[in-house]
């Protein structure tokens, strides 16, 4: 325990930058279809050049990440596998947040599960799991629409608010008092 913040020390964000981690994605990928990745196939994957794709390589393996050699396939080491699986999962719970909570259209929810995974916690992936993990097994938490085709939109017509009051999407404050909802920060 940290006697300053008291709370458990967090393992260390990965060294790598964000298009390292892209490349150890890749090549799990690749090596999920294929046993093994051509820097040709990596190339293809991330949309780079191949001199681009060599760079990146000759890094992954000073760093022992990635077995390669010019010319051969390129495997992940022990330690790149655990790496590229880490990101992997970042990714997966991004995408399937975007998805399947915000019901965002597919494409759109994997850039955006690209973009955040290099910058999520561990301790931030673990609160979003158990958040979605909450939400699809509480009995008490019932959303309308959520996960049973979209979210319907609290969204009045112009005409709807009465004269002399500006229109809210929101709910008026006396319908939900603050006592009745206390802030809960232990997720």
């Amino acid at each position: 325990m940290s006697k300053a913040a008291g709370t458990p020390p967090q393992p260390p964000q990965s060294e790598l930058s964000e298009s390292l981690e892209d490349y150890l994605e890749a090549i799990l990928d690749i090596e999920g279809e294929k046993q093994a990745a051509r820097p040709k196939d990596i190339a293809l994957r991330l949309q780079v050049a191949p001199p681009s794709v060599t760079a990146a390589l000759q890094n992954l393996g000073r760093r022992g990440l990635v077995n390669y050699a010019p010319y051969d396939v390129v495997t992940l080491t022990p330690r790149g596998r655990y790496l590229a699986r880490d990101v992997r999962r970042r990714h997966d719970a991004l995408e399937r947040f975007f998805g399947d909570f915000l019901q965002l259209d597919p494409s759109e929810a994997d850039d955006l599960a690209c973009r955040m995974e290099h910058q999520l916690s561990p301790q931030a992936l673990k609160r979003l799991v158990k958040l979605m993990d909450f939400i699809e097994t509480c009995p008490h938490s019932e959303i309308p629409g959520l996960l049973r085709g979209g979210l319907e939109p609290r969204v009045a017509e112009r005409g709807d608010a009465e004269a002399g009051h500006e229109h809210s999407d929101d709910h008026p404050a006396d319908d939900h008092p603050a006592d009745d909802h206390p802030a809960d920060d232990t997720i």
